[in-house]
């Protein structure tokens, strides 16, 4: 058959529905997935976004003071997309605000004409894997269905926001905004007294910006956090000069390191050294901003003592910035160990609370008990405010999942297959759904790392499986259950290393009433977890069964990839 011939086949097919893949979001996955299917494999690709532009959550979350916590010249795609993009793009800040990083995504978008590939304002409902035909029939909000022999999430892991069932909530007359789904007009709080509900990432990067403009904010805090200097600057030219120069060994820093950062990460714990020489490293660390501070020392998160170090010096942090020693003590963390909640990155967050137009309120001792016409009222307090800003983050990593009403073989659920918590083989796929991948699911590095590492090593692994399928007259892949026992007893056992699970966080699924309590991301470290699945990868896939036709049965599991491993993940988990 000529090109041509296959162009014209290709065309028939998709206009008709059937594609080789449909792909879910239009964020860094969504968009680096497209590219690779379709201009590195040749497959015909249709993503589907429930936005009306590319972006994923840096379409929705546009607060006020959003911006990124990783490094901007490091949140961004690597050589591995274009080396000539990375020397192109300049970035104005240290740490870009949400704006800049939309329109670095719109514009990787148009110069690689992916937008005719992508089908916005459309939201998938349905995607069910039929068992006779071996391939996903996915529904759209609009009544549209295709089909694919692939299916692909990239939904994002912070993009289902929870808004909790507070008493009365919808009968408050004034204005309420969740901070993931802002308005695109954005929010003018001059004059309005405001309750801010939440002091995670969002809320410690929106408070200090609604207090510049409104005549008082009450800040509501459940349960403080604790917050890192950012130390965010513009970029200059001689930023952008040694960065351009050094790019390809700050990639390939970042894919070996625990948590995907660029950072030296010493061979150290933190009680092996003096007093005075571990402040100093905790001081030259804070200096320089970021998270510097949790690759200090190897053992911050498997030591409780080794943690408290850095614990108590964060709270002396605190105290030297806020001038009441009362409201400094309700903003420092007593009931948790650093790092074991995602700790926010701040710029100016803790002075915000030296001005006379801010009130913090401490809802853990005096918990909200409704939210009424007027505002919001407390168990010893009455809050009258014009608007309400929900600052309450998201059911993170399996709530949009779920939502796109996944079946498997046998029209058995994903939600019920994981109803006591998330089972994967390598967090990017399941067993008993054929040919569903997952970028950055759950029981990978995903949130515990800079995304944009972990996105590309997903999509690039992504990418090379289906080539050796179609080398290999293949077109089926699906988890052998054996394989993807192992990986979670693995999973388990490396969280159960750690102080991670002491914490009630949104990493364990608490912040959701009835959401079992699991570590949802992987905590092994970035680089060890890529060294494990390129170890799958050249075993032929080790653990999956493969096939064609809707068979993916053969196969065989030994182990061996894991195993290799599995004395680096031993020694220090994440630090690896």
């Amino acid at each position: 058959m000529s090109s041509v011939q296959q162009d014209q086949r290709d065309a028939a097919s998709e206009s008709a529905g059937e594609l080789d893949a449909v792909v879910v979001g239009a964020g860094f996955s969504g968009l680096y997935m497209l590219h690779r299917l379709r201009d590195t494999l040749g497959l015909s690709a249709r993503v589907f976004e429930e936005a009306d532009d590319v972006g994923g959550t840096w379409y929705w979350n546009r607060y006020p003071g959003a911006r990124c916590d990783s490094e901007s010249y490091f949140y961004s795609f690597s050589d591995r997309l274009s080396e000539d993009l990375l020397q192109e793009w300049t970035w104005s800040e240290r740490f870009a605000a949400q704006p800049e990083i939309l329109d670095y995504l719109q514009h990787v978008a148009d110069r690689y004409d992916l937008r005719k590939d992508i089908q916005f304002s459309t939201r998938v409902v349905a995607a069910e894997y039929d068992d006779a035909t071996g391939r996903w029939d996915v529904r759209t909000d609009d009544g549209g269905q295709v089909t694919a022999t692939y299916l692909i999430t990239a939904v994002g892991c912070l993009s289902s926001t929870n808004l909790p069932e507070f008493p009365g909530r919808d009968s408050f007359r004034g204005d309420s905004y969740h901070t993931g789904t802002w308005p695109h007009e954005g929010v003018d709080f001059t004059g309005k007294r405001v309750a801010v509900i939440g002091t995670g990432a969002t809320g410690v990067q929106a408070i200090p910006e609604i207090a510049e403009q409104a005549a008082h904010v009450y800040v509501l805090q459940r349960t403080p956090n604790y917050d890192i200097a950012a130390g965010n600057r513009p970029m200059d030219a001689e930023d952008g000069r040694k960065i351009k120069a050094n790019y390809r060994e700050i990639w390939q820093t970042t894919r070996e390191t625990g948590f995907g950062f660029p950072y030296d990460a010493p061979n150290r714990t933190a009680l092996s050294v003096s007093e005075d020489e571990r402040q100093q490293i905790f001081a030259e660390a804070w200096e320089r901003g970021g998270f510097r501070l949790g690759t200090t020392f190897n053992d911050l998160l498997l030591d409780a003592d080794a943690n408290e170090t850095a614990s108590e010096f964060l709270r002396e942090r605190i105290r030297e910035r806020v001038d009441d020693p009362e409201i400094a003590e309700l903003l420092s963390p007593r009931d948790h160990p650093f790092f074991t909640k995602r700790p926010p990155l701040e710029n100016g967050y803790y002075e915000t609370f030296n001005r006379d137009n801010v009130t913090l309120a401490d809802v853990r001792k005096a918990p909200i008990q409704e939210i009424h016409p007027n505002g919001v009222r407390t168990a010893d307090a009455e809050y009258e405010v014009d608007s309400i800003v929900y600052a309450t983050g998201f059911d993170a990593m399996t709530g949009t999942l779920f939502k796109l009403g996944i079946r498997g073989r046998n029209g058995l659920g994903l939600q019920e297959k994981w109803s006591q918590g998330p089972r994967t083989y390598l967090g990017v796929a399941t067993e008993g759904f054929p040919n569903l991948f997952m970028i950055t699911g759950p029981q990978s590095p995903s949130v515990l790392s800079n995304m944009p590492v972990s996105i590309e090593q997903h999509v690039d692994w992504i990418t090379d499986c289906l080539r050796y399928l179609r080398d290999n007259g293949l077109d089926t892949i699906e988890p052998l259950r054996e394989a993807e026992d192992d990986w979670v007893d693995h999973h388990n056992e490396v969280t159960q290393m750690t102080l991670l699970p002491q914490a009630n966080s949104w990493w364990v699924g608490a912040n959701i009433p009835g959401k079992p309590r699991n570590l949802y991301p992987y905590v092994g470290g970035v680089g060890t977890y890529r060294l494990i699945c390129d170890e799958v990868a050249a075993q032929d896939y080790d653990g999956f069964g493969q096939g064609s036709g809707g068979s993916a049965r053969s196969g065989e599991f030994n182990g061996t990839a894991r195993a290799k491993f599995i004395d680096i993940v031993s020694a220090a988990p994440a630090a690896s």
